[in-house]
């Protein structure tokens, strides 16, 4: 199979153009970016800002552009800057862990949400991925990704005039996208077989890079398979229960077979939650293959595997039926040497029926974390049971809290802004908790100004995007009115982006409309609000919720003061993190795993009014934004959801909108903007990814890492 890429002609000149739209270090680097966009900015917007169907479609004007000098000069440092990125070979990584070098992460994802151009995420979990591999990238940390290409990806939302979600799905065009399919070295298409017995499955490969990092995604859409099968990768947490157990298979065993087919040394094996935990088990398979007994091999596996866990909700783990599982596995636990119940043992949690991937997990892994302190105390609660002779406070459990991969978040002025107060060096000091003492010599007048701007383009979108469809002919004239085009850019506008799902409470805040409504009209202090976010396909309770939003921000009675934003993705969260006052952040506690939204948000200086949950029960300092309820929660039921919502129209009301509309003579809210530099300085050096990819290397990879390459050294 031949490049797709070649077919298309870029002047000679212009030649590393390729390389850079292939490789999606330009998502994070203003330069590269602002390159693409001044060779055609409509063309940039029509293509969702994905460079190579933009390239692809601007050859006259790339031959223009060849012989601009201005053009070639800024073409020339952006490729240095490239260039310099790759061949760096003083990271942090190599300066700390000098000794762990020569051997690979495989980190294992069901999504990796990187870029928007590339639909191949859902949301919070494929976001954290993206930032986990973004951010390894920039420390130098020898990492690859392990997931899926899908053709449809993860189902686009369209919001019918009743407010009503449907699922729209598209062929992703691989021409024109930012990834090449993986060559053997005769340069045919690399295909790997994950079958046994009399199943036979072929795999493709294809390669997004991303910086330093390689991600390898499998699709299953090849010459060979049967229709069922080649629809195993068709959709992101597509299907029924057997596609969901294929789609893990192939994650998890085809993930390591295709890991020794492209002959990567990988050493460290990190489960980013409980979809990819069969590779615990074909790292078994191998090591029982290999000569070692089962024991040994556990050992050597244990070693070598990191486990993350996501979900503090009981019914968010992947449970599958135990006669559907040895369908699928009963030619593959003779090889592990166990009997058909012994291999079950693996899967199961005491005292439940089922297979259960995260049970799987925690019982093959060496490393365990939840995502947040408080994360770590559900988790070794609901999990004590896999350790029964075990205290809780002992259960096996630690907890790395999510950060943020700030270049992707951060919007450019203020990181401008940061640079010209904080100094050259702050991106690679982003995690010093000194280096962001120097916030508060920022002007309030530049923040506020940056911080206006950002506001201006959140509405301008909003307005973009809803007068589209109506040139299209694709809403109601109601549809205008609930997508936000009333918005006012003076009013304090509230965000809310989250997946549609009834424990994260999006409806909270309309609980006593009334109340509400005097908040919103309020003549000399308004307020408004954005929401934003999907419900599972198939979570009627979640499009329910979001109905419920619709129809009160389509009723004149409000005033067209809230705004529903239909299908939220990478580009519109940019924008609503960084254009809105304030974040609300509402679930029932003590059921957030972390919540990075509100952290993307405070590093733009955006505070947040949240639940005593996840990161913000971490992150509060009591300057930097407002708590609702306590920490732990308020337990569950109507009474803890009319105490937490009381809460919030409180601090609106007393608190946070008399803040807000504070002025000054030179009309900017001094108290308020204290509270936005409070709100980066602590937040920034504690939940970025830098933070956080540190962690995971300091205490899981980098031991293990040295421990293969320790004999490889003495040998």
């Amino acid at each position: 199979m031949t490049e797709p890429f070649a077919q298309w002609q870029v002047p000679a000149r212009l030649s590393r153009l390729k390389d850079l739209a292939y490789n999606l270090w330009w998502s994070w680097h203003p330069e590269a970016r602002a390159l693409f966009k001044e060779i055609d900015l409509a063309l940039w917007s029509t293509t969702h800002h994905n460079p190579v169907a933009l390239l692809q479609q601007s050859g006259p004007r790339l031959e223009k552009l060849a012989e601009d000098p201005q053009f070639l000069g800024r073409y020339d440092s952006v490729v240095r800057a490239l260039d310099r990125y790759l061949n760096d070979q003083k990271t942090w990584f190599h300066q700390a862990h000098e000794a762990a070098a020569g051997r690979a992460v495989a980190y294992f994802s069901a999504e990796f949400g990187v870029h928007n151009s590339l639909r191949i995420y859902s949301g919070g979990l494929g976001i954290l991925a993206g930032d986990h591999c973004k951010t390894a990238s920039d420390l130098g940390v020898p990492l690859v990704g392990v997931g899926f290409m899908y053709p449809q990806g993860y189902g686009q939302q369209r919001i019918s005039v009743d407010g009503w979600q449907q699922n729209v799905y598209e062929q992703i065009d691989w021409n024109t996208s930012p990834l090449r399919p993986a060559l053997t070295p005769s340069g045919d298409r690399m295909i790997i077989n994950v079958g046994w017995g009399s199943w036979t499955l072929n795999v493709g490969v294809w390669e997004v890079v991303c910086g330093r990092v390689r991600l390898f995604l499998m699709d299953t859409n090849v010459d060979g398979n049967s229709a069922a099968d080649r629809e195993i990768s068709g959709r992101l947490y597509g299907g029924d229960r057997t596609t969901r157990l294929r789609q893990e298979i192939v994650l998890g065993i085809g993930g390591v077979r295709m890991l020794r087919a492209l002959k990567i040394p990988a050493a460290v094996f990190h489960a980013n939650e409980g979809h990819s935990s069969f590779l615990f088990l074909e790292l078994l398979r191998e090591a029982v293959a290999a000569g070692k007994s089962f024991e040994e091999a556990k050992r050597e596996v244990a070693d070598a595997g990191v486990f993350t866990t996501h979900t503090p909700v009981e019914a968010g783990h992947d449970v599958f039926d135990e006669e559907l599982v040895c369908q699928y596995f009963k030619s593959y636990w003779s090889e592990l040497g166990l009997s058909q119940e012994q291999f079950l043992d693996l899967g199961r949690s005491p005292s439940e029926s089922g297979w259960n991937m995260t049970a799987l997990a925690l019982k093959l892994s060496g490393r365990r974390n939840a995502v947040s302190k408080r994360h770590g105390f559900v988790s070794r609660k609901m999990w004590r049971k896999v350790w029964p002779d075990k205290p809780e406070d002992e259960v096996p459990i630690s907890h790395v809290t999510n950060g943020v991969h700030l270049a992707t978040w951060v919007q450019a002025d203020l990181a401008r802004l940061f640079t010209k107060y904080l100094g050259d060096g702050w991106w690679e000091r982003q995690d010093d908790a000194a280096l962001w003492s120097l916030a508060a010599a920022i002007p309030n007048d530049e923040l506020w100004a940056i911080h206006q701007y950002n506001k201006e383009q959140l509405f301008r979108l909003m307005r973009s995007r809803a007068r589209a469809k109506w040139n299209a002919g694709q809403v109601d004239p109601s549809q205008v009115l609930a997508q936000g085009a009333l918005l006012d850019p003076n009013a304090l506008t509230i965000g809310f982006a989250r997946r549609f799902a009834g424990y994260k409470r999006a409806t909270l805040i309309l609980r006593d409309l009334e109340r509400l409504k005097r908040l919103l009209l309020d003549r000399f202090r308004p307020i408004q609000i954005v929401f934003a976010g999907k419900a599972h396909p198939a979570d009627d309770g979640g499009k329910a919720l979001i109905q419920q939003v619709y129809r009160v921000a389509k009723d004149p009675a409000f005033g067209g003061r809230i705004g529903f934003i239909e299908d939220y993705d990478m580009h519109i969260a940019r924008y609503l993190v960084q254009g809105c006052d304030l974040w609300l952040n509402n679930p029932l506690a003590p059921l957030e795993a972390c919540g990075t939204s509100g952290e993307k948000a405070a590093v733009n200086g955006v505070p947040s009014l949240s639940v005593l949950d996840g990161w913000w029960e971490e992150g509060y300092n009591g300057s930097n934004g407002w708590p609702i309820g306590e920490a732990g929660g308020r337990g569950f039921g109507e009474a803890a959801d009319a105490a937490d919502a009381e809460d919030i129209y409180k601090m609106l009301e007393n608190k946070i909108v008399p803040l807000f509309y504070e002025r000054a003579s030179d009309r900017i809210p001094h108290g308020w903007v204290k509270t936005m530099k409070e709100s980066m300085r602590s937040v920034a050096p504690r939940f970025c990814g830098a933070r956080m990819v540190k962690e995971y290397v300091d205490r899981f990879y980098a031991p293990a890492l040295r421990a293969k390459a320790e004999p490889a050294r003495v040998a």
